[in-house]
């Protein structure tokens, strides 16, 4: 990566500086505090999914070893972007340096990949839960299980390894001032010397790839659920596997809700205002309330939270 400098950048600069959200040292500070306590309550909710399932046996199931696995990832998700942008609230200068800059963008996106890849495997446990119910057990095995949690981390993990790469080498130019909370694609291609429609059309299709095979195979796993279950005599065993399902359902409505509207189109068409808010939402505000949803709409999961806060 080539850094070239204006004659007005400061010669101290030694990264890029991220924006953040302007505001005065009082609303920074204000800000921090808010932060600190939805980073904080999203740690705490998310760890405590993965001690219930960890000490309640009734909960060692593929359904919630997955959800655990989703919390583990949640955790991480969050720490990408979050401990910095506090940081970022009670500095002056607000650099965050090259290397910083590109791990962000490469542990962010990673760990937003894999999350889309743990979503379609969530929802293809439920298909299987309920249009197969008999031959569930066999089929969800704990091998089979296994597999399917170690392919989302490692294809997570390698979606966007090449023009993340890419980006990295190239060559940037004027004042490296990011609009942004965090470094994404589009603030900093915006940096480059030269135009990259390549890149940005790579980013943009391979976004849109992640989003929508996984998106389509979750929305054809409930159709065959949806299907399932109103075939269901009973209104009790409709209730349930609702419950069972509505959680999941609103929590990929909540991510890829958001989601979309960021990477699917080019990502210098959205003014930075927008791109601000969306990216927040799904990357700090959606797995602060998942653990919420979870908890509230599934039985068990909130019988095993009463037992491991002896309630």
């Amino acid at each position: 990566m080539k850094i070239f400098n204006t004659p007005s950048n400061s010669s101290t600069i030694t990264g890029f500086i991220l924006l953040g959200f302007p505001c005065s040292r009082e609303g920074q500070i204000l800000l921090f505090v808010l932060f600190s306590g939805v980073y904080l309550l999203t740690l705490m909710g998310n760890a405590s999914i993965i001690c219930a399932v960890r000490w309640d046996q009734r909960l060692h199931t593929p359904m919630y070893i997955l959800l655990a696995n989703f919390s583990f990832l949640e955790i991480w998700y969050v720490t990408s972007t979050v401990p910095n942008m506090l940081a970022n609230f009670l500095s002056d200068t607000k650099v965050i340096s090259f290397s910083g800059c590109f791990l962000q963008f490469y542990f962010f996106f990673s760990l937003g990949s894999t999350e889309c890849f743990f979503l379609a495997v969530m929802a293809f446990d439920r298909y299987l839960a309920i249009c197969r119910p008999l031959h569930y057990p066999t089929l969800m095995t704990g091998h089979l299980c296994s597999i399917l949690v170690g392919s989302c981390w490692v294809l997570g993990f390698l979606w966007f390894l090449i023009p993340i790469t890419v980006i990295s080498q190239m060559s940037f130019c004027g004042s490296r001032i990011i609009d942004h909370f965090l470094c994404d694609p589009g603030p900093l291609l915006a940096l480059t010397c030269t135009k990259a429609p390549v890149i940005e059309l790579t980013s943009s299709t391979l976004s849109s790839l992640l989003l929508f095979i996984p998106f389509i195979f979750i929305m054809g796993s409930y159709a065959l659920v949806l299907r399932a279950v109103l075939r269901v005599p009973s209104v009790a065993g409709r209730r349930k596997a609702f419950s069972t399902c509505g959680s999941h359902l609103a929590v990929v409505s909540l991510f890829y809700g958001s989601v979309m509207i960021m990477y699917v189109s080019p990502t210098s068409e959205h003014e930075a205002g927008m791109q601000k808010i969306v990216t927040l939402f799904y990357s700090v505000v959606s797995p602060f309330i998942n653990p919420v949803i979870y908890s509230l709409r599934n039985k068990d999961m909130k019988h095993a939270m009463k037992k491991l806060l002896g309630t």
